[in-house]
């Protein structure tokens, strides 16, 4: 396995799951000021990885018309990020994932790096971001080689992120200089003030 120094990252964006709190709509769908909630992550994540996988389980038309592959849980039954993560690592053809949640469209410009960093500093298997007081145990950084253990620990009845994350050495990379990165979108009220403040960028960037 080469380090994630040495190769690109295969970025994997999680949009297959069932969004109770937005009543079940498929939430990477959903428009933000014109565009798909899942089209501002993929434009946030892609200058920072080498190939892109979606990861879905509806729509998948609709998600291959943003131009990267769509990749399914093997696991039926909506069985949350890990399954994600574990489509994303048998389709990558790269030793290292990152992955993202589709509804967190605004990640750190350096989410790569200094999840890579924290990887080497820590001596560590994988690596998963902390906003300084939560870990944002879905955005990591995941070696491939560990996709058998992943499907065993799934098979056997694990669901937790964190559960299946602690049992290997686990870097945290610090982010608690930008918190507001990790701000899922999980209500129409949190949709429509990310839209607003898109609108009041777009804004300000005109009059400058």
């Amino acid at each position: 396995m080469t380090s994630p120094l040495a190769a690109p990252l295969t970025g994997v964006v999680l949009a297959g799951g069932r969004a109770r709190r937005l009543g079940g709509v498929d939430k990477g769908l959903l428009p933000v000021d014109g565009r798909p909630l899942i089209a501002w992550t993929l434009a946030a994540l892609a200058p920072q990885v080498g190939p892109v996988l979606i990861n879905a389980n509806r729509h998948l038309e609709r998600y291959a018309t943003f131009g990267y592959p769509v990749i399914t849980d093997s696991i039926p039954d909506y069985q949350g990020p890990l399954a994600g993560f574990l489509a994303g690592m048998r389709a990558a053809r790269t030793d290292w994932i990152l992955t993202l949640p589709c509804d967190a469209p605004r990640p750190p410009p350096d989410l790569a790096a200094r999840l890579i960093a924290a990887l080497v500093e820590q001596d560590a298997e994988l690596a998963v971001a902390t906003d300084g007081r939560r870990r944002q145990s879905v955005h990591a950084l995941l070696p491939v080689a560990l996709a058998e253990d992943l499907e065993r620990f799934l098979v056997e009845g694990g669901r937790r992120v964190e559960d299946w994350q602690r049992s290997h050495r686990l870097a945290l990379a610090d982010f608690s200089d930008q918190p507001e990165a990790f701000g899922n979108l999980n209500t129409p009220e949190e949709l429509q003030r990310f839209a607003e403040q898109i609108g009041q960028k777009s804004a300000d960037d005109h009059d400058r």
